[in-house]
Formats: structure tokens, sequence, C-alpha cells
């Protein structure tokens, strides 16, 4: 099992979160590409509605994107989301865990983030999902935790 990069990162609960400092026994960190946008809404939504299914696995949720703080706040309160966002702006989490990469959308190549997401467990990556399809995906996850705990 790989080590979970660190990282510090503001948070929409005002605070700045840091990774190791986290004391749940798993953390889910989803990467999305965009505040408000088609698939990271359905995204977001699904972790959201099983959100009480995954606190029972003693399981914290970060959903983080390159977004601003501004940003997520207000996708944060549009759709109710009851866990923190987290902001990247300067792409240092998206980057060290590798979710930067060559996109390609309508025919046209692009530098952006890859949908991805990363169980973490005692600061080691359990678990990753690279180029997430988001219908069932919330699901997908919190199935891999019922059977790890």
């Amino acid at each position: 099992m790989k080590k979970a990069p660190n990282f510090l990162l503001e948070s929409t609960n005002g605070k700045i979160i840091e990774l190791n400092k986290v004391k749940s026994k798993f953390i889910v960190l989803y990467f999305y590409p965009k505040d408000d946008t088609p698939g990271c809404t359905i995204e977001t939504k699904d972790f959201n509605s099983l959100l009480s299914k995954f606190k029972r696995l003693n399981c914290t949720i970060y959903g983080i994107s390159k977004d601003n703080i501004e940003s997520h706040k207000k996708f944060k309160k549009k759709y109710n989301v009851k866990f923190d966002l987290l902001a990247d702006v300067e792409k240092k989490a998206i980057k060290s865990y590798k979710v930067w990469g060559k996109k390609k959308f309508l025919g046209k190549e692009f530098m952006g983030l890859i949908r991805s997401t990363f169980v973490i467990k005692q600061k080691k990556i359990l678990k990753e999902w690279r180029s997430v399809k988001v219908l069932g995906h919330a699901k997908e996850v919190l199935s891999f935790l019922v059977a790890e705990k």
C-alpha cells in the first residue's frame, strides 16, 4: 500500500485541513473537475445522500477541486452538502495524487483534473479509482468500505 500524500488545504468549514491530522478510521478523498457542473453535482449529491452510512463506518469525506473557497461555499450551500469541500487552487494535492493530466473533450486535448477517488486508512491509500464514471460511484465506494470494516 502506498503512503497517502499529506496536504494542508482550506476547507469550507473555515479551517485548514491537514490530512495526517484527520482522526477517522477511513477518509474518502474524491477529486472532481469543477463546482456546479453536471457530473460533479451528481457525484457530490450521491456522496451527500449516503453520508450517514459513511459516518457509521467512521469515515470522513472530502471533495477536492481547484475551485476557490468562495466557489466551494456557493456549491455546498446550493446543494446542502453536509461534508467539507477543500480548495486546491495551487493544485498541490491534485499533483501529489497524480490526478492532473491530459484529457480529451470534443476532439481537443487539454490538461485538466481527472476525476479520481481515494480511500485512505492509517495514512495509506487502501484503494483508488481513476477516471471515475459518476453514476453509482459513491455506492461503489461505500460497498468497498463495508467489505473492509
